[in-house]
């Protein structure tokens, strides 16, 4: 017998954690921290709901923060054994839990200089060293290679089309008189037809699904947002101020690179300054360049061509402090691309924060804003936004495209459901705050007839 324990990802799309026992192992899926309003923040400081060190394997479906970036704590507790993901799941993890440790190293010294933490002395969740020690038990597994955890117990990783190395995780757990159980972790869903990503494959022979759910109550409003970007820079040139955009680091940055640059090419938008304002970014671009084997044919054939796909006229990348110091100088049109995507930490604070009250900054939404994080509060029209706890006026122009977002909307999630070859015993929704989780069980229900569950966060399900 297998069970799976829900413990992140619901109600909330951040936090996801995983945790598969079979054959006498317990393997984690995903080791993410949790975001948003200050009850689920506070999840990240809780003891893990089972020991750490009895915990023999973590498998990342990406590299995404809210997947991969609890994992230094875990190891701080005591976890110790191998940690597997694709090649640029690993390469982008290098990156992403070094940077996330210092946003955290960083986030608790202004808060201890600027005294607005209700904990004194406040502190990190986790340092750089953590970081660094946690990336000792990591290995790379490629696409479609068996994973052997043992006897009876053995994973594959396939692509998700989600961000570059992105995966959904089956697992296979061998029963009696060679029965086989097969449980499909599906990660983040990406979208079809998006720039540089291969598709999600299809998934068949599935015996139980833990589905995300992030748009289940929404479909994305274009395709094709090129067109809508063209038409907000166009629009902050003509208010003569900062486009101001706050975007993950780990490929949204990316799919907005090699748009504007598509857009520069066919002269629908003019030249300007161009700011990547975030060091994991900026590293997250040459993982992105060293790992062509991971894009789909179309990008492929643009660099065969010559073409630097990443790379649109004058842009600057900001690596240092004093780079992005420097940005406060700029007068007149400018892109200024930086992180944290929800506007919860990082440099993208300290840009809204000297912008936001200024009547000519546009600020552009181009990824989902979980609830409880700053980018949910400015798009909903607040007058002030708290930032480095003092209030902040909201007189920028605010704009929002869902385009660019890289999770499948429901009815492209109903769509790669209807490829399947027979329904799963149980599809589990996770990875959805509760209303598009609810909503989209019962699409599921009414248009293909599955039976759904909606987990809770702690409940075992027993397959």
């Amino acid at each position: 017998m297998a069970t799976i324990s829900f413990f992140g990802a619901t109600g909330t799309v951040t936090g996801s954690r995983f945790l598969l026992e079979a054959e006498g192992r317990r393997v984690l899926i995903d080791c993410g921290i949790f975001q948003g309003i200050r009850e689920i923040r506070q999840k990240n400081w809780e003891p893990f709901p089972v020991e750490p060190g009895s915990i023999d394997a973590v498998l990342l479906t990406h590299a995404h923060t809210d997947h991969s970036a609890w994992l230094p704590r875990l190891v701080r507790n005591g976890f110790c054994g191998d940690v597997y993901c694709t090649p640029a799941t690993h390469d982008l993890c290098k990156i992403m839990l070094l940077d996330s440790a210092h946003i955290h190293q960083e986030d608790a010294r202004w808060a201890n200089k600027k005294g607005f933490s209700r904990h004194k002395p406040a502190l990190p969740l986790y340092t750089t060293e953590d970081a660094e020690e946690s990336l000792k038990y990591f290995k790379s597994v490629n696409y479609g290679q068996d994973l052997v955890l043992s006897e009876r117990l053995r994973f594959k990783f396939k692509d998700a089309g989600h961000i570059l190395g992105s995966s959904m995780v089956r697992a296979t757990v061998a029963g009696a008189r060679g029965s086989e159980c097969r449980i499909l972790f599906g990660g983040d869903l990406g979208r079809p037809g998006q720039p540089i990503l291969r598709d999600p494959v299809q998934a068949f022979e599935i015996d139980y699904l833990l589905l995300e759910s992030t748009y289940g109550d929404r479909l994305h409003a274009n395709a094709n947002p090129s067109g809508d970007l063209a038409n907000v820079i166009n629009g902050a040139i003509e208010r003569k101020g900062a486009l101001i955009i706050p975007a993950f680091a780990v490929g949204r940055t990316q799919s907005l690179l090699y748009t504007i640059r598509k857009l520069q090419d066919a002269e629908k938008v003019p030249t300007l300054p161009i700011f990547v304002d975030s060091p994991m970014a900026i590293n997250a671009t040459r993982v992105f360049q060293q790992n062509k084997g991971d894009y789909d044919l179309r990008a492929k054939i643009e660099q065969l061509q010559g073409n630097k796909i990443l790379e649109p006229d004058r842009m600057k990348l900001c690596q240092s402090v004093n780079d992005s110091i420097a940005i406060n100088d700029v007068e007149g049109p400018a892109i200024i691309i930086s992180a944290s995507g929800m506007v919860t930490g990082g440099r993208i604070l300290h840009h809204l924060k000297r912008r936001l009250p200024k009547q000519e900054t546009t600020v552009l939404f181009i990824g989902y804003q979980g609830e409880g994080t700053r980018g949910r509060t400015i798009l909903s029209g607040v007058e002030s936004v708290k930032i480095h706890g003092k209030p902040v006026e909201v007189n920028a122009k605010i704009e929002q495209i869902s385009g660019f977002s890289a999770h499948a909307d429901y009815n492209e999630i109903l769509a790669w459901l209807i490829g399947f070859n027979r329904p799963p015993k149980k599809t589990f929704l996770v990875h959805g705050e509760d209303d598009p989780r609810q909503a989209l069980a019962k699409k599921i229900r009414a248009k293909l007839g599955w039976q759904v569950v909606v987990p809770g966060f702690g409940d075992v399900a027993e397959l």
